[in-house]
């Protein structure tokens, strides 16, 4: 007789969680505990951490799961502790060691030195122990068999640094820098510069573009609240339009709303021509989707979200 297969339980719920991720989890390995306390039927995160690395990770589950490219593109903020005279194959301690070189004194001042040169928009050589895809298969796999790799430097933007912290053992650094910006690169490239090399040793990203100042829930807080309870679980979710604060709104009225969720044409005037990209609001300022506007003012979706065909 065949063994009956377990089906985990799923059910429809749309919001985001930050995640105050741990150390020891990769990104998918954190999403998919979320959401399997969540029970959720779709969850996706907005840019990896290494497993090294702690801090947010913004989980969008449901049809928050649509917004989620957009959060991808968004500023970052890090602190992140480097080690000195030694570099590895993947810029941080969970690498092989390279090569090891002695630590000249005065670091610290040739450090703060370096950090304008390594401000603004640079260009920056990913780690080959990445995510990156080359041929459409990811760098790490290709580093692990061995295979030689070549990679471009690409434009990427650091904000702003601030040295927090320097012996000749380590150092302490913030930075806020833009999307795509690889911290082990970061120290990788500092530590070239003093000519002793680095690696990071830890890493925590403090926050990320829109929600600076919002709370993170560890895993396990989140399972104390499962407990609980599916609605006080629930009551951690950030609505998708927080995550959109920044997507400019279009206004559409019940009559527009509907015909809109029917795919007929709807144009407008509440916004300029030719943006590139706008969230279709209702009269109640709830976000109905996605669009873009051509220079005539229509509006052409990108996504709705589930509940824009009630309207």
């Amino acid at each position: 007789m065949k063994k009956a297969q377990f089906v985990f339980p799923r059910r429809p719920v749309d919001g985001l969680v930050l995640l105050d991720k741990p150390q020891g989890l990769s990104s998918n390995q954190a999403l998919q505990k979320v959401r399997n306390l969540f029970k959720a039927e779709k969850a996706g995160h907005t840019g990896a951490l290494d497993p090294l690395a702690t801090g947010v990770l913004p989980i969008c589950l449901g049809e928050a799961t649509k917004a989620a490219g957009i959060l991808l593109g968004n500023d970052k903020a890090y602190r992140v502790i480097a080690r000195l005279g030694i570099t590895t194959d993947t810029d941080d301690a969970e690498g092989s060691v390279l090569q090891q070189r002695p630590v000249d004194p005065g670091t610290e001042l040739r450090l703060q030195s370096l950090l304008p040169e390594f401000t603004g928009d640079i260009l920056q050589v990913p780690p080959i122990y990445s995510a990156l895809k080359q041929g459409g298969e990811p760098l790490y796999a290709k580093a692990r068999r061995g295979e030689s790799i070549d990679l471009p430097a690409r434009p990427v933007s650091i904000r702003h640094m601030r040295l927090l912290q320097c012996t000749d053992a380590e150092f302490t650094l913030e930075v806020e820098c833009g999307s795509g910006t690889y911290i082990r690169s970061l120290v990788r490239d500092l530590g070239e510069r003093l000519g002793c090399g680095a690696h990071v040793a830890a890493l925590r990203r403090l926050w990320v573009d829109p929600f600076r100042d919002r709370q993170m829930f560890s895993i396990e807080t989140l399972q104390a609240l499962a407990e609980q309870g599916e609605q006080t679980l629930d009551a951690v979710l950030l609505p998708i339009e927080q995550a959109l604060v920044a997507v400019p709104k279009c206004h559409l009225d019940a009559d527009r709303a509907h015909r809109v969720a029917m795919g007929q044409a709807v144009y407008t005037d509440s916004l300029n021509a030719g943006e590139d990209l706008v969230q279709l609001c209702d009269e109640s300022g709830r976000s109905l989707g996605l669009a873009t506007l051509d220079a005539q003012g229509r509006i052409h979706v990108r996504r709705l979200f589930r509940w824009a065909a009630v309207n």
